[in-house]
Parts: structure tokens; sequence; C-alpha cells
């Protein structure tokens, strides 16, 4: 069918006026309602307001618009069923072939942080959905549009088609208004099931598809990135993909963990990951130098890591990123010339992000047959939080690398231990079942990194339960200590760092991460 009548209302009205001002030159008669008409015959267009269509007047401040059957039946009527087209004849109805309908803004008016209930409620759109719904489930009759994005792409389809719309795009609009409409009601349903709450009573996550990925995290698995309706600024999944091969499930998740690792530093940081851990962070006064520090660390396990900078890539350090092999560079900013510099291996994924340090409402974790669902870990103590548990004090070198350590430990899989020195890690040992294989790992990997622990400080993500996890940071050679304390055996562990001359601090804060 050729399209002749278009129901154009919208909330957002970018790109309205030239979207009608084309279905007009196609020779399609405008339908509008409230807002929307009044914006069109301001800008000169022919249009006709629903009010006038149906005969009915807008009743209730303008809560009943839409809701008639002059509008309803010519939306839902199919022009394959004879019987249809002639109700709607006799009832001097007409089919309208094109609906254009974007919702009350409810999202941002609970983002407001003084929104009132009866507010929010004030925004919850009725005639729209039902106008959405109606029309994507007439698909093979009728297009709906609630992008504006595809506005332009449906002229031109009408243009070249001479009035007409295919059925493939029918009903891939059909499958995007459906998903609109849900995603809508999704986030109704969680504000006012989690007024008050922590938590909502239901909770409805609403994700896009991005890509298909190659595979998941072995070869044999499928795999796909979505990224979250509402991704909040920072974000990994904001990326932007300078050069390289497509990113891979691994490569994703293993940027994301050194991406969310280096944005928690303020001075120019360097965070390299392998396998989900980072195996070397530096803090240093140029970015050059953060990254020397930290590929110091481990220069084994840096082989084919993620590489992620809190300042914009320059050339220098571009070059010496180049000595090794890499599998993802990011950063918030690459200069043109370290884009060259790049490009000579145009293999390696760069990737820039806004530093932003922004986080999203809730942490996901899938189980079998459910899903865990927390606040995430944003918490970063300062001194201030530090409580010294031992008789020796820690100097304030001492406590800054404490503090770097303590901000290091948060990102490695649990059981952790970090040694530091002077704003670099020096020996990391991560996701042991026992606390001390995990401190004798971070020795071991000090030792084949010619790093010395001497003079060192340690962080570990949860209290020691035993002395026998000090003693091994001791006798490699720790001089400080920063642990959340909290066990039962708190004041066994203090003696032991009492009897080797240490300093030890708590946090009363815990960084598990499983």
């Amino acid at each position: 069918m050729t399209i002749q009548y278009a129901l154009l209302s919208v909330s957002d009205k970018t790109g309205i006026v030239d979207f009608a001002q084309r279905l007009i030159q196609n020779g399609i008669k405008i339908l509008s309602t409230g807002g929307t008409a009044q914006l069109l015959r301001e800008k000169g267009l022919a249009v006709t307001e629903v009010s006038d269509h149906t005969g009915f007047p807008e009743m209730l401040d303008g809560r009943v618009k839409t809701l008639h059957p002059k509008i309803h039946a010519g939306i839902l009527a199919r022009n394959d069923l004879v019987e249809h087209q002639q109700a709607l004849e006799e009832s001097g109805i007409p089919n309208i072939d094109l609906v254009v309908v974007n919702l009350y803004p409810f999202k941002k008016t609970i983002a407001k942080p003084d929104c009132s209930l009866s507010e929010a409620i004030e925004n919850i759109d009725i005639g729209g959905p039902t106008m959405i719904r109606a029309a994507a489930k007439n698909y093979q009759k009728v297009a709906i549009v609630t992008d504006p994005l595809d506005y332009s792409s449906v002229c031109e389809e009408l243009e070249a088609c001479h009035g007409k719309i295919g059925e493939a795009t029918r009903l891939s609009l059909a499958k995007k208004a459906f998903s609109h409409t849900a995603s809508y009601d999704s986030v109704i349903s969680n504000y006012l099931t989690g007024i008050d709450k922590n938590f909502p009573d239901s909770l409805n996550l609403n994700f896009h598809l991005v890509q298909e990925l190659r595979y998941g995290e072995n070869p044999h698995q499928k795999a796909a990135f979505y990224r979250d309706e509402v991704t909040v600024s920072g974000s990994l999944a904001n990326y932007e993909q300078l050069q390289g091969k497509e990113l891979s499930y691994n490569n994703i998740a293993d940027t994301d963990a050194a991406w969310e690792c280096v944005k928690t530093f303020h001075q120019p940081a360097c965070v390299i990951v392998k396998h989900a851990n980072p195996c070397g962070v530096a803090i240093a006064e140029t970015t050059l130098q953060a990254y020397q520090r930290a590929f110091a660390t481990d220069p084994v396990s840096a082989f084919g890591g993620i590489i992620a900078f809190n300042r914009p890539l320059d050339k220098e350090t571009a070059e010496f990123v180049l000595k090794q092999f890499v599998e993802v560079i990011i950063a918030p900013q690459i200069s043109s010339e370290a884009q060259q510099v790049l490009g000579q291996k145009n293999n390696i994924r760069v990737l820039i992000v806004s530093l932003e340090n922004h986080f999203h409402q809730y942490d996901l974790k899938r189980i079998g047959g459910g899903i865990l669902v927390q606040t995430p870990d944003i918490k970063n103590v300062t001194e201030s939080d530090l409580q010294v548990v031992t008789q020796v004090k820690p100097t304030a070198q001492q406590l800054a690398d404490l503090l770097f350590a303590w901000r290091v430990a948060k990102f490695i899989k649990s059981n952790a231990i970090v040694f530091c020195r002077e704003g670099q890690t020096v020996g990391i040992g991560a996701g042991q079942m026992s606390r001390v294989d995990s401190a004798r790992i971070a020795s071991i990997k000090a030792q084949q990194a010619n790093l010395l622990l001497s003079g060192s400080v340690v962080a570990s993500d949860a209290f020691f339960p035993f002395r026998d996890g000090l003693d091994v940071v001791a006798q490699a050679g720790a001089i400080a200590v920063i642990q959340p304390g909290g066990s039962i055996r708190d004041n066994e562990v203090i003696a032991a760092a009492d009897e080797q001359g240490i300093a030890m601090v708590f946090t009363n804060i815990r960084h598990f991460r499983h």
C-alpha cells in the first residue's frame, strides 16, 4: 500500500520538522497531537489535529488524546481482510499507514534529584505505547518509527519506492518498537518497585546488541557484546576503536579490568592486565615512566597483555610500548604522532574512552537459575580512614605507598597480595585459595623480575586469618602492611608485626574480588 496518512506524536522533537516536511512532499497527509502539531504549524506545515480528525477534544489535561477508535482502528485494520477495510469504510475511518511516536521522558524525569513520585507518575506515557504496540503488531500494513535516527532512511525508502515502505523495513522497525516499549516499561517497573529500597522487587535489564564476537572465552563458545541502555560516561562500553583487529570476548573483559583500575589514580598511571588481573601498575611523573615501571613488575606476564593509561598517549610512550607484544592499548586520548607510530602494527587494538569515573547503579553476576546483584565497590580509603595498630608507625612515604597498594589490591582477584614501593607494584600474588600462597607467589614474581622487596609495603585485600601470611611478607622484606582487620586473631597478627618491627594499618574495608 502507498502511505497516505501518517500520525506524528513525539516528545523528543529532534528532526521532526524536516521529517514531516519530506512526508508532505511525498503526498502524505499528517495527523498530529498537542505540542507536535503546534510546532509543525508554526513551521508552516499542513497538519490535522487528532482532535479534529476524531471529532473528540483532548481530555484530562492531555491524558486522553489518541485513545479513540478512529485512531486505533485506522492503525490496527489489516489490509488483507476485506471485512476490516469494509468496517473502516462504513465508519469513515482512513487507514493510518505510518506512525511516528516517542514517549514522555520518564527516565530523564526520575534522574532529577528532586523528582517526586507524583511528577514521575505524570510522565508515564499511556497513549504513546498503545499506538506503538498497535502499529508494531500490524507491521504488515503499518510502519512504526520510534527513533529519530531512522527518519532519514525511512524517507529515502519512501522516495525510492514511490511512497511505499517494504515489509523487511516494516518488520525491522516493529522489532525496534517493541524493544522500545519493553525498555520504557522496565524503567517504570524498576523505579516503582524500588522506591525507598536498595533494590527493586522486579529487576528488568536493558542491553542492546553492539556486535557478535568471533567466540567466547574459548573457541567452542559463542559470544556477543551488549551495551547497557544506561551507559555512564567513562565506561568501556563507550569505547572508540582507532585501529586493530576486532575485539574478542577476552579482550573486552580484560580491557575493562585495566580501564577501571587505571581510572582510580590521580597521577599519570599505567596498568597492565593479563587474564583479568593487573600484572603491573605504576604511577609516575610521565606516562612513559609509568609504563616502564608497570612493565618492570612482571615483563613475562605483560606479554600479550592489555595496557591502560589515564593520560593521553604520546609518541615516545607509543614507541616504547611497541617493543613488547600487546593486544590492546586504551587511553583517554592518542596523539596523532602516537597513532602514526602504532599504525606500524595495525593489528594492535587501540581504543579511546573519556576519563570520567562514573559508576553504574548495579554490578551483576550470573549464576545457575538466577543473578547476583550488588552495588559497585567504589570505596577508596584515604589516610584519615586508616587505623595504625602497631608500635611502629608508617612514615609519610610508606603511607602513600600503602594507599597506592591498597588501591591496586581492589582490582586483583582474591586472595590478593600486592607488594609496592614508591608508586610501583613490585610483586603481585592473585587468585589463590590460600592467602599464604598468594604472598609466596608475589615474592617469587618479584624475584623473577629482579625487583627487591626489601623496604616495600604490602596490601592484603582481606584480613590475615593467621600470622603465617604476615610472616611470609615480612620475611620477604616488607616493612609496612595495609589490611582490613577484623579477624578473631587480629591480636596475634598485630603481635607478629610488632615482633618483626613492621608497621601495620587497618582500613576496616575489605575488597574481595571473585
